[in-house]
């Protein structure tokens, strides 16, 4: 966990926002126990997390492809080749949503606005440091054109055991 508790309140805020907005569908699914406070989904997203991230085509088509995500300072970051896809796709439309799902122990749903991140970013050397420590190497490293991938949520639930993310 890399949250400071000013991020995790301004998550919870976020989250305590966009609940009562959501679907009667989704409120009857993730309630009590099963909602995720900001301070469990911060606990249970350690490590690496396989995330679905929704793109749009030029012609407004849907499109979804899996990549490695990692939950920092309670924002989804991510790399990928910078000729893939989805790549062109974020940067011509940064509207994106990300879904985190491992059964029924924990789903994450998401959505904001991706930003692509450059040495020259103050967070930068943080999370290449993140994620060299945990791939063994600097995703860098891996081609000629790896773009660094972040979504600022706008919008954002989460389910779980909140007893079980302490």
């Amino acid at each position: 966990m890399r949250e400071t508790a000013e991020e995790v309140a301004e998550l919870q805020a976020l989250m305590d926002a966009v609940y009562p907005r959501s679907t009667e569908h989704l409120r009857s699914i993730i309630k009590g126990r099963k909602r995720l406070s900001a301070a469990g989904l911060v606990r249970a997203l350690t490590g690496m997390c396989t995330l679905s991230l929704a793109t749009v085509t030029a012609r407004g088509e849907p499109r979804i492809s899996a990549v490695d995500g990692h939950f920092l300072h309670a924002r989804w970051v991510f790399t990928t080749s910078g000729s893939a896809a989805k790549a062109r796709q974020l940067r011509a439309r940064p509207a994106a949503s990300i879904a985190y799902v491992d059964g029924e122990r924990i789903g994450v749903f998401s959505h904001g606005e991706v930003e692509f991140l450059t040495a020259a970013h103050p967070d930068f050397a943080e999370i290449e440091e993140h994620l060299t420590n945990h791939y063994g190497s600097s995703p860098s490293s891996w081609g000629p054109d790896i773009v660094y991938c972040r979504l600022r949520p706008t919008w954002i639930v989460g389910y779980g055991d909140e007893a079980e993310a302490r």
